[in-house]
């Protein structure tokens, strides 16, 4: 067994998550290392469409934690490669009704006093944004911070631009311990030393937290996503209906799904997205495909005859109020949690990697961490449906 010299923190999970994690922490002066069993962008971020959205989120914390992250990606767009595709191509709410619509006007209401920029768009408006929607909708949203980035690109060049000691394809066995505080790790190939250790493991952050001896009740829920083939860029901005921000903060375990359209540089259109809970159920789920196929071409008829080339899913890490762990775990001293951001673990990627910065270092965090604590979940966690025979297997999903 390999024994690394000491480092100021190690962190499991090489997704986007804990790719920013380890970004921040060397900008902050740390020495880090980033351990995954699998590649980069294994799990959740390489099955994510790439959405950075504020247009989805009520205000409060989880708002306030994209709106940093907003201004931080548009910093890494600047330093980063072109290759993660950082485009700010800003979403557009669609309301099918009045009734919708007014909805619509209050939640974009409580957003703006919260620094969102909504913009009401009408139903003639709609048409100039989109020429290729649907008619019949009451009016929509645009929400110009609203962006993109190709997922798995964008973990990649954060991870490089860190310049951490990488291990991928190490399994991590074993939180090494000095009484009830925390000093590494062990892999099935090495044991790495640090006073930190950082829980970026997404949907998995469950069992690592276990590892720990403590409890973190994150589970998955499964979500598809269609490709198309090539297209002029008949889609200009991320749009889907306003039944989808009600589908994100929902807690059913039932399947939900409200498509999300959107055109890519590349010309492909992604459309998602669904929602189950079905532990690390893997099986293709035809019913969630079609339902995906015909809510695009409800909004886009010129959909309607497209080629599906593929279809992708994955696995978002899910806790039960919505709000991702992000921060020290004062059950165990040493271990810092950044996982169950559920389907927004992309879109904010680069403030919980500034949280995770500023919890390593003791400098002042960027926001108000409290209703991201770790520990709010107490020691039981609630198992529900999904806590059936089926093991995860894989790598460390946005889908």
């Amino acid at each position: 067994m390999l024994k690394r010299h000491p480092l100021d923190a190690v962190i499991i999970g090489a997704g986007v998550v804990g790719a920013a994690c380890a970004y921040y922490a060397a900008r902050a002066g740390l020495s880090v290392a980033v351990v995954d069993r699998g590649p980069v962008a294994g799990g959740t971020t390489g099955a994510g469409e790439g959405n950075l959205l504020v247009s989805d989120k009520e205000a409060g914390p989880e708002l306030d934690l994209a709106l940093l992250s907003t201004g931080l990606w548009t910093e890494l767009a600047g330093v980063l490669p072109e290759e993660i595709e950082y485009e700010a191509k800003g979403g557009l709410v669609v309301a099918p009704n009045q009734a919708a619509m007014e909805a619509l006007r209050n939640f974009a209401e409580g957003q703006r006093k919260a620094g969102v920029d909504a913009v009401e768009a009408g139903a003639d408006d709609l048409r100039t944004l989109e020429p290729h929607l649907a008619r019949g909708p009451a009016g929509g949203f645009l929400y110009p911070q609203d962006a993109q980035v190709q997922p798995a690109q964008a973990a990649a060049r954060l991870l490089a631009a860190s310049g951490a000691e990488v291990h991928l394809g190490e399994e991590v066995t074993g939180i090494l311990r000095s009484g009830e505080t925390v000093r590494g790790v062990r892999t099935t190939r090495r044991e790495l030393l640090a006073p930190a250790v950082v829980n970026a493991a997404g949907t998995w952050g469950g069992r690592v937290a276990d590892l720990a001896g403590v409890s973190l009740p994150v589970l998955p829920r499964r979500g598809f996503v269609l490709v198309t083939e090539p297209l002029p860029r008949v889609v200009r901005h991320k749009v889907y209906a306003a039944d989808y921000i009600a589908d994100v903060a929902s807690g059913s375990a039932a399947l939900q799904s409200s498509a999300v359209v959107e055109g890519t540089p590349s010309g492909p259109v992604l459309i998602g997205a669904t929602r189950e809970r079905v532990g690390f159920d893997r099986t293709l789920s035809t019913e969630a495909l079609r339902r995906l196929a015909a809510q695009a071409a409800a909004l886009f008829p010129v959909l309607a005859d497209v080629r599906v080339l593929r279809t992708y899913h994955g696995f978002r890490p899910y806790l039960p109020d919505h709000l991702p762990a992000i921060g020290p775990d004062p059950r165990r001293p040493g271990l810092l949690h950044a996982c169950g951001h559920e389907g927004a673990g992309i879109g904010l990627a680069p403030a919980t990697g500034a949280l995770i910065a500023a919890a390593l270092t003791g400098a002042e965090p960027p926001l108000p961490p409290g209703p991201f604590r770790p520990e709010r979940f107490g020691e039981s966690p609630d198992a529900g449906p999904d806590a059936g025979p089926h093991q995860p297997r894989g790598g460390s999903t946005d889908a």
